[in-house]
C-alpha cells in the first residue's frame, strides 16, 4: 500500500492515509476527486491565455430553500446537497451564473474529477472530427486503428461505439477488483497493479473479444471511450489531451486548465480522467446549449450537436437501469438524453458527477460528489427529479410576470 506523499482525510475524528488503494472510496473520496493530479500523474488540456474575465454572474436566484423531491418528501435544496455528499454544485444559463455553492475541500477555483462525463466530452471532439471527414460514423475501428483488428472493437463502427451498443465481454462492476473496469484502473495508474495485468491500454484494448452481435443492445462499456480517443489521436498524429485543449477547451472562456489523467506511456484515459472547476464545465453544457456555438462560432457542428438531442434507439435500451428513472430515454454519442418534455440530456459519472442540460428552460447544472456509492438507480432519479425543479425554478424567476 503506498501512501500518497502527506495526504490524510479527518473523518469525524478519524485519520485515514490517501492511499492508491482507497481514494476513489469513501470517506477518502471527497478529498481525492479534488485532488486527482497529486495521485495520478496527469496532462494538462490548455485553456485560453490569458486567461478571460472572471464569468458573470446573472440574476442571483435564492434556491438554498427551495424545496425539491427526495424519496417521498419534499427538502429544502441545501438539504439534499448534503445528503447527496456534494462537494459543487453551479447553475448557469444564458444571463451567467444564477447560483453556486461549494462544500467540502472544493471552492471555485479547484478542479473536481468528471468521472464519466469525460465521455460526454470526448463525443465533441469526435463530432468534429466527422464534420471534417477524418472519420466516418460507417466504417469500423479497425479501419483507423489496426491493431484492434482481432478485437471487439474491430468489426464495430464508429457509431456503434458512440452508442455503446458494441457487444463486447466486458464487465463494468466497479466493486469488483476481477472487472474489467476496474483492470483498466490498474493500467491507467489509478489502481496499484497486480501481476499478469497487461502492459500496456492498447494491449488490454485489443484483446477484448466479441459476445454477439452489434448494433442491437446497449452495453455501458468504458473501454468504447478510450477506444474513440485512440482513433482521435491515430487520425490525427497528436495526443488526446492536446486535441481537447486545442480544439475545445481554449475556446471556451474558461478561468482554468483542464486536467487529464495519463498512464506510463502517456496515454490519456479518455473515459473518465478529466478533472475542471464547476464553472468551467457549466461552459461546456453552454456549448451544448447553443448548438455547439461559442461567442458566434460554431465550434462543435450544430448537426452533431442535434443528432446527441434527438438521441439514439429507444428498443437498444429497454430494460435497462436508465430505462426505469428514464421510461423514453436513449442514449445517443456518448450522451444520455431522458426523452423527458424539456428535451433534457446529460452527462454523468460515478459518486454522483453530473452535467445536466435543460434546452426548455434554457438551463446547464453542474453537480460534484462523493457519494459512498458508485451507481444507484434511486440517486439517479433523485438527481433527475431535483434537476428538473431547479431548472423550473430558474426559468420562471427569469420570465416576465
Amino acid at each position: 500500500m503506498t501512501t500518497i506523499e502527506d495526504s490524510t482525510v479527518d473523518d469525524g475524528g478519524r485519520v485515514w492515509p490517501v492511499t492508491l488503494d482507497n481514494w476513489q472510496d469513501p470517506p477518502v473520496n471527497r478529498w481525492g476527486f479534488a485532488h486527482a493530479e497529486q495521485i495520478v500523474p496527469a496532462a494538462v488540456i490548455r485553456a485560453a491565455d490569458p486567461p478571460p474575465a472572471e464569468a458573470a454572474s446573472g440574476a442571483a436566484t435564492d434556491l438554498a430553500g427551495l424545496l425539491v423531491p427526495l424519496a417521498d418528501a419534499e427538502v429544502p435544496l441545501r438539504s439534499f446537497l448534503d445528503v447527496s455528499s456534494t462537494d459543487a454544485f453551479l447553475v448557469r444559463d444564458r444571463t451567467g451564473i444564477r447560483y453556486e455553492s461549494y462544500h467540502g475541500v472544493m471552492d471555485r477555483h479547484r478542479r473536481h474529477l468528471l468521472m464519466s462525463v469525460s465521455k460526454s466530452v470526448c463525443a465533441l471532439l469526435i463530432g468534429q472530427l466527422v464534420d471534417e471527414g477524418e472519420v466516418a460514423l460507417s466504417e469500423v475501428a479497425r479501419a483507423y486503428v489496426p491493431e484492434l483488428g482481432e478485437s471487439a472493437f474491430g468489426t464495430a463502427t464508429l457509431q456503434q461505439i458512440l452508442d455503446m451498443t458494441v457487444s463486447v465481454d466486458y464487465s463494468e462492476d466497479y466493486h469488483d477488483p476481477a472487472s474489467h473496469v476496474q483492470l483498466q484502473d490498474r493500467l491507467a495508474g489509478w489502481r496499484p497493479r497486480l501481476p499478469g495485468d497487461p502492459d500496456t491500454v492498447f494491449d488490454f484494448l485489443a484483446s477484448l473479444r466479441t459476445a454477439g452481435p452489434h448494433g442491437r443492445r446497449f452495453q455501458y462499456c468504458s473501454a468504447a471511450t478510450d477506444v474513440l480517443a485512440w482513433i482521435a489521436e491515430r487520425v490525427t498524429s497528436a495526443r488526446y489531451p492536446d486535441l481537447l485543449g486545442e480544439r475545445l477547451w481554449r475556446h471556451l472562456a474558461g478561468e482554468r486548465d483542464a486536467q487529464i489523467t495519463v498512464d506510463r506511456a502517456g496515454f490519456a484515459f479518455a473515459n473518465g480522467g478529466m478533472s475542471t472547476t464547476a464553472r468551467d464545465l457549466s461552459l461546456i453544457g453552454m456549448l451544448v446549449l447553443d448548438g455547439g456555438t461559442v461567442g458566434g462560432r460554431q465550434l462543435v457542428p450544430a448537426a452533431w450537436i442535434d443528432a446527441i438531442r434527438r438521441g439514439g434507439d429507444p428498443a437498444a435500451v429497454t430494460g435497462t437501469a436508465f430505462s426505469q428513472v428514464h421510461p423514453r430515454g436513449t442514449y445517443r454519442n456518448q450522451w444520455w438524453v431522458t426523452g423527458d418534455d424539456h428535451g433534457s440530456l446529460y452527462g454523468t459519472g460515478i459518486y454522483g458527477q453530473y452535467l445536466w442540460v435543460d434546452p426548455t428552460a434554457q438551463v446547464v447544472i453542474v453537480k460534484f460528489s462523493s457519494l459512498p456509492v458508485a451507481t444507484s438507480a434511486t440517486w439517479s432519479l433523485a438527481h433527475a427529479r431535483a434537476f428538473r425543479r431547479v431548472a423550473e425554478t430558474v426559468l420562471a424567476a427569469r420570465e416576465p410576470a
